[in-house]
């Protein structure tokens, strides 16, 4: 596997160039990407659900009614990340991009690269997590 020679580059760079105007400008290239793609995606999701909508087989019903089902459960993920990528592209604009929403500190190069919509550094997200997961064993859920 090839890896990226522009990931590369961010990770060669010294700590010290932390979310500076080239890596800035490396993710935001890498977020209006992103959402043209899953754009693109959601319109072929809106398309499916609506050629789903029109067919009329009743013995097909079950297996079109679960296929809907999925699609709409894709579409609501990837609207829901549209709007991480848009915050993402907020956040680049004001500056905050790249820094824990929770403490301020860098969330880091390489989990930005694995999620550029990261708004959390490893730590918060993994308090959020136990947070949440207490949460729903409170409520019986897990």
């Amino acid at each position: 596997m090839q890896a990226d020679p522009g990931a590369q580059r961010m990770l060669d760079m010294p700590e010290t160039s932390y979310m500076n105007d080239e890596q800035l400008a490396f993710f935001q290239g890498r977020l209006l990407a992103e959402r043209a793609e899953v754009e693109a995606h959601l319109e072929e999701v809106r398309k499916a659900i609506a050629d789903n909508e029109r067919s009329g087989d009743e013995l097909d019903r079950a297996a079109v009614e679960e296929e809907l089902r999925l699609l709409l459960r894709q579409a609501d993920r990837e609207t829901r990340l549209l709007r991480k990528i848009a915050k993402a592209l907020r956040r680049i604009e004001e500056g905050d991009y790249g820094y824990c929403e929770e403490t301020g500190q860098p969330i880091g190069l390489g989990r930005l690269l694995l999620r550029p919509t990261a708004d959390l550094c490893l730590e918060a997200k993994e308090r959020q997590e136990k947070r949440e997961h207490h949460f729903s064993k409170s409520r019986g859920e897990a």
